[in-house]
């Protein structure tokens, strides 16, 4: 097992893990693209806080609306062209996407489909998780006799940087073409805006 979030989109990494395993099952965690670009940016500025505003990265040109898709933040979101090179290498049936968004409000629930997905019995269940209301997450609890629960690093759960509502409904309207492309080809409409 391995996992990082930059191998689903990057280039080269499809044809080296169809070269290392043609039977691997893969895994791939997707959440709303705006969210997922917002939450990038505000990892990106705890560890440089003098980059500039996220509204003047996400655009090429801000009076006209064009979006800069190049800047990773949005790139990264562009589901539908980084799954279009993943199957070219793979089967739709090898490849599980997971609703980040259920995975936070139904965290069994995905975790049952992955179980279901990798061909194993479902044992977790809910009684495995409970929600962690300062991380706005949940968390796994630990066996009995074992210390505190498993919660995702201090990175995750923070507050997201504050962004211009107009930019926000910018992406938005950006990104739709390119997720209903993306629930074509995965089979399931996601529900983002």
């Amino acid at each position: 097992m391995e996992k990082t979030p930059r191998y689903f989109v990057t280039v080269e990494t499809p044809p080296r893990v169809h070269a290392m395993s043609q039977d691997v099952k893969l895994i791939v965690v997707v959440r709303d693209p705006v969210t997922r670009a917002i939450s990038d940016y505000t990892q990106i500025i705890s560890k440089t806080p003098d980059i500039p505003r996220f509204e003047s990265l996400a655009f090429k040109n801000r009076t006209t609306g064009q979006v800069d898709s190049l800047w990773s933040p949005l790139w990264i979101g562009l589901y539908a062209q980084h799954l279009e090179r993943w199957l070219a290498w793979f089967p739709r049936n090898q490849i599980h996407l997971v609703s980040g968004e259920r995975l936070i409000s139904d965290p069994a629930g995905e975790v049952g489909k992955v179980q279901d997905f990798l061909g194993l019995q479902r044992i977790v269940t809910d009684k495995h998780f409970y929600f962690n209301k300062t991380k706005g997450f949940p968390c796994l609890k630990k066996p009995e006799g074992s210390s505190k629960p498993h919660c995702l690093g201090k990175t995750k759960g923070r507050t997201h940087a504050s962004i211009d509502p107009e930019v926000m409904q910018r992406l938005r309207d950006f990104y739709k073409p390119h997720n209903q492309r993306f629930y074509q080809m995965a089979g399931q409409d996601f529900g983002w805006q």
